[in-house]
């Protein structure tokens, strides 16, 4: 029940703009606490992203919704609908050599940008876990980079 309404109310802009303010640094928080056990509260399926940062070259970790795709894992960059694309998603795209925390386990993953049927493909995956990506799509007036994270031991 809980998931259904945070679906329904995660196509609207003030949910965006209240949620991308409060949940991260609560999701970072309740992550490290848990040892990466409980993150998003453990309502969606969620994972700590850390990417290198492509100026500082200083650890970034990102909380974000996941979807699972064989062994690797699929990750979308909407920034909640912004205009502009999330470093995260640049840091990728200028190492594509990060890890994920999910369940407690830190994993050596390497980001791959999903380009044509791929993308089309895990696309629809994305929108069955969280269908406000589509509004988020069009509010934000680009095309959302979508990685496949595929673990490398």
């Amino acid at each position: 029940m809980l998931v259904k309404l945070a679906q329904r109310l995660g196509r609207h802009q003030w949910f965006a703009r209240t949620m991308r303010v409060i949940l991260p640094p609560l999701d970072i928080r309740v992550a490290r606490l848990t040892k990466g056990k409980v993150i998003a509260l453990g309502i969606l399926p969620s994972l700590v992203l850390t990417t290198t940062g492509r100026k500082s070259g200083e650890p970034r970790r990102q909380p974000l919704i996941y979807v699972p795709d064989g062994d690797g894992y699929v990750v979308i960059g909407s920034n909640w609908g912004q205009p502009n694309h999330p470093a995260w998603s640049g840091n990728l795209l200028a190492d594509p050599a990060a890890s994920v925390l999910l369940k407690g386990q830190e994993i050596p993953v390497r980001a791959e940008l999903a380009e044509g049927p791929e993308r089309e493909r895990l696309w629809e995956l994305l929108l069955l876990t969280w269908p406000a990506y589509s509004a988020y799509a069009e509010r934000s007036g680009r095309r959302l980079r979508i990685f496949k994270l595929n673990p490398t031991r």
